[in-house]
């Protein structure tokens, strides 16, 4: 897996903590060149500053994945940091507003959801899979969830937006399987980030323990533990998958 990822150009959108931190870190050490993407301009910096400590070449692109033109700028900043684009990790999202039932849900809340969840993503493999046309193919990942596969009471609006990342996953994929573009998903369950400890009250609450004994191996995630997987459908041992929705999920989804 390391070798085929080699002096290959990564662009990761949300890029500044967490699952992207996780892979960015984890695509240096693998010789990868990786452009982080974010709204945070000192996270940023110091992810791809940590990601060139590993000899190969990283930038951070401020910006915002439901701007059209931002991501443009994101796509063009990978293209000039390598000279083409081979892969990337559509990580950027957001959980919203959560614990309220679907009545009472906001319009705004809707939108802030799916303008990063599921424009962000649309927006994202608009401007990679045309710079990917360009040299001959390349491979995607979209960062979903197992809320993507099933429902959740009082995150619909969340839960909605990731089984639309799947229909995008799965419809990109079937579009451009033969230019040699494959589209995957990857569907974490919980799994230790700032956007969970925000949502769980942080480690050691009642609801973190709670949540952690929801999966079956008794714990949640680690970010570490969704890079590995990430890079292997990013890799060419995954080279006859597309349109896939790769649970990672500490067995959540089985129950």
């Amino acid at each position: 897996m390391q070798s085929s990822l080699k002096n290959k150009v990564v662009l990761i959108t949300g890029g500044t903590s967490g699952i992207g931190r996780a892979t960015a870190l984890s695509l240096g050490k693998a010789g990868a060149h990786v452009v982080i993407t974010g709204r945070r301009a000192k996270e940023g910096e110091a992810v791809a500053a940590e990601v060139r400590t590993l000899g190969v070449k990283s930038a951070f692109v401020q910006g915002d994945v439901s701007k059209d033109a931002d991501v443009k700028r994101f796509v063009d900043a990978a293209v000039k940091l390598g000279g083409r684009l081979d892969a990337a990790f559509n990580n950027a999202g957001i959980e919203g507003h959560t614990g309220k039932t679907t009545h009472e849900q906001s319009e705004e809340n809707f939108h802030q959801v799916f303008d990063i969840n599921v424009k962000g993503v649309l927006l994202s493999m608009k401007h990679e899979i045309e710079a990917m046309l360009k040299t001959g193919g390349g491979t995607i990942v979209n960062n979903a969830s197992v809320a993507g596969s099933q429902g959740f009471a009082g995150m619909s609006v969340y839960v909605a937006s990731k089984h639309a990342v799947i229909g995008l996953t799965r419809s990109a994929a079937l579009e451009y399987a033969k230019q040699n573009i494959r589209v995957n998903a990857v569907s974490p369950a919980a799994i230790r980030t700032e956007m969970f400890d925000r949502f769980a009250g942080g480690p050691g609450s009642e609801f973190d323990t709670h949540m952690a004994a929801m999966h079956p191996v008794g714990r949640v995630g680690e970010a570490h533990e969704i890079a590995g997987p990430v890079l292997f459908l990013l890799s060419d041992e995954a080279s006859f998958m597309t349109g896939h929705d790769l649970l990672v999920d500490g067995g959540f989804t089985v129950q």
